[in-house]
């Protein structure tokens, strides 16, 4: 199964080789866990690279629950589905986005900046639809106390926890990816710090058992960024089209709003009422004053951070926006000023030319004779 063309062959194992096969050899490695599956002595192994760990059984009032709590075992788990979002993202990008760039023509940075939005808002709106889905069977929207009772939440439904693996393999994923897709140098710095922020993020709400408020969390953040994806999407195919920054820029301060808010609620009233407040690891509980000031001071410094560089776009984009506009104007005042000079030049023409008429080349007046004097003949 080859997911790219390749117009010459390459000496195994080289950089342009491991480049150019990286989703071929990912594939072969998936299909080759899938396979251990069918036997008996590999199945056991096998089902630790595709299935979460750490099941637990769980009485509840209508018999008995399976829940999940994280380990060290996660990290196999994790690295399985990092080849999947390898798979995923060579198929997207050979199957939608270079098709649509061959019909573009887009420059080299428009190309890299294109591909980068189009993979985003893939994962974005799937991730969105996903937690979505989870957020509302699992009751966290129609019972917004259920985000800090019961702390900690060790035990979480097998969707959730999914979930969560899902997502950092994903975003694991991203940072080999900078190698395969040949990213410029100039975008490697901004790429790692999103991808930073998500990595810390989603890792520090899986390990210290804020599972609900990060699920919510991610889908405030996961629909202002598809929205600003989808956007420089539509503008790299019609640069005068800005209309969805416009509403993306209204959806993103109200996410930011809504994510301070609800983080205040939750960490600074909902996990200050527990009763349960003290620093216990082994039970998952880290319910203490400095935990939530530290969280609290995270999330502020992220969403500050988000703010600073959404104020510093929309300035640039205004300050581009008035240098055109300007530029426009200088164009349309200079065209109009050399207008009444080329009329002026073109009536002057006009009343320099010689009365009569003109005849083969020849003035004649008005009587059909020669303006001209003869000579006479001399005697």
């Amino acid at each position: 199964m080859a997911f790219r063309r390749r117009a010459k062959s390459h000496s195994l194992f080289s950089q342009e080789f491991l480049i150019h096969n990286h989703a071929d050899i990912g594939f072969f490695l998936v299909i080759c866990v899938l396979i251990a599956l069918m036997f008996e002595v590999t199945a056991k192994t096998a089902f630790l690279f595709i299935l979460p760990q750490y099941n637990v059984s769980v009485p509840t009032a209508d018999g008995e629950t399976v829940l999940y709590h994280y380990g060290l075992k996660d990290l196999v788990t994790i690295l399985f589905y990092i080849f999947i979002a390898i798979i995923l993202h060579a198929v997207v990008q050979e199957y939608a986005l270079d098709k649509i760039n061959r019909r573009l023509h887009l420059s080299k940075i428009k190309h890299s900046k294109f591909n980068e939005s189009g993979q985003l808002v893939a994962f974005h709106l799937a991730s969105m639809v996903w937690c979505l889905y989870v957020v509302v069977t699992e009751g966290y929207l129609s019972n917004p106390k259920s985000l800090w009772e019961n702390y900690p939440h060790v035990h979480l439904p097998f969707q959730v926890k999914f979930f969560y693996l899902c997502q950092l393999a994903y975003w694991l994923h991203a940072l080999p990816e900078l190698y395969f897709q040949k990213v410029r140098k100039e975008e490697i710095p901004r790429q790692l710090q999103y991808i930073s922020l998500y990595l810390v993020h989603i890792s520090g709400a899986y390990l210290l058992n804020l599972t609900r408020l990060g699920l919510i969390l991610l889908l405030l953040q996961y629909m202002a960024e598809c929205l600003f994806h989808m956007a420089r999407l539509f503008y790299f195919t019609d640069e005068n089209n800005e209309k969805l920054f416009n509403a993306w820029a209204v959806v993103f301060v109200i996410s930011r709003l809504f994510t301070l808010t609800l983080s205040v609620l939750v960490i600074g009233f909902g996990l200050d009422r527990m009763e349960n407040q003290a620093f216990d690891p082994e039970k998952g509980n880290f319910n203490t004053l400095l935990f939530r000031m530290c969280v609290l001071l995270l999330v502020c410094f992220s969403q500050a951070w988000m703010m600073w560089r959404f104020i510093h776009f929309q300035l640039r984009r205004w300050r581009e926006y008035w240098n055109e506009q300007s530029a426009r104007n200088r164009v349309a005042a200079a065209a109009a000023a050399a207008a009444p000079t080329v009329h002026s030049k073109q009536q002057s023409k006009t009343v320099k030319r010689e009365s009569g008429y003109h005849e083969n080349g020849v003035v004649k007046a008005e009587n059909g004779t020669s303006p001209r004097t003869k000579k006479l003949k001399s005697p």
